[in-house]
This record gives C-alpha cells, structure tokens and sequence, in this order.
C-alpha cells in the first residue's frame, strides 16, 4: 500500500482473435517467462479442440467456465487473543477473475495428457459443465467459508 498515491491499474487490451479483454488476461495469466505467443498458441489451440467437441461458440464456453469457477467468499487467518481464526469474507470482483483464471491454469496443468493445449481444453469443457477439478475448489472454498461463519464477527 503506498502512502502517497493510489495505484493506477493498468488497461489490458483485448486480444487479437476473439476482441476481449477476459480471453487478454486469461492469455497473460497462462503466460511463463515473458513467452506472449506461446501462450497464444496453447489458449487458442485449445479453444479449436472446444469449438471441434461441443459444435458451440467457443467463447461462450470459455466465459461459462470462468463464470462457473468464480468463487464468492474465501476465508482469511486472522489472529484474535492468541488463537488463529478463519474468517470468511467476500471476495472483490477484479481478485475472483485473477483466481477462477489462476484455479483453471494450476488444474489444468495438472491434468494427465499429452499437451496443455488438450488438457486445457478437457478442462474448460469440464468447468462448463459444472464438474472438473477447479469447480471442486471452488466449492472446497465455499465449504470452508460456510463451515467457519461462526467467527464472521471478527471481521476488521
């Protein structure tokens, strides 16, 4: 946090093919060492295979999988008199893009297969239709927050 100014957040472009700003950022996100284009390759590559499986916009798929994934709350360690709790609290609309995008990457990658042009093509179907490894987080996390409501009042 600075103490003399606000940051400025910075305007992502939208990418070339699909003219969004999500798929720009899914794109820098999915990006390893500065390598732009290959990037590019693995996202557009995938979303080839989506549009060859499920004869749709591969777009709308894309976009329905990152909806599917957006976490609402998340709990925070926070220490009240000697003793961490967990407390759940509401997530900003800019963190839950930056960690659906993250949480699709990591189970993506994670995936067996060949290349993370299919894996992340396997798991963008999967996020779409409600089941995969990242909507399984998703709810991992949202069972956390609800179980520790509780200590909701700790809240600063």
């Amino acid at each position: 946090m600075p103490r003399k100014r606000a940051i400025i957040k910075r305007e992502v472009l939208p990418d070339p093919k699909y003219s969004d700003v999500v798929v720009a950022k899914f794109i820098n996100t999915l990006m390893t060492g500065g390598k732009k284009s290959t990037a590019e390759r693995i996202l557009y590559g995938a979303m080839d295979i989506v549009s060859d499986k499920a004869k749709e916009d591969p777009l709308n798929i894309f976009k329905t999988a990152i909806e599917n994934i957006r976490p609402l709350v998340e709990v925070k360690s926070r220490r009240v008199g000697g003793s961490t709790y967990q407390i759940p609290i509401e997530i900003r609309a800019d963190r839950r893009l930056a960690l659906s995008m993250r949480w699709l990457k990591k189970y993506a990658a994670a995936r067996p297969g060949n290349s993370m042009r299919d894996k992340l093509a396997a798991e963008i179907m999967d996020a779409a239709s409600g089941r995969g490894a990242s909507i399984k987080k998703k709810e991992d996390t949202h069972k956390m927050a609800e179980a520790n409501k509780a200590f909701s009042h700790y809240r600063w």
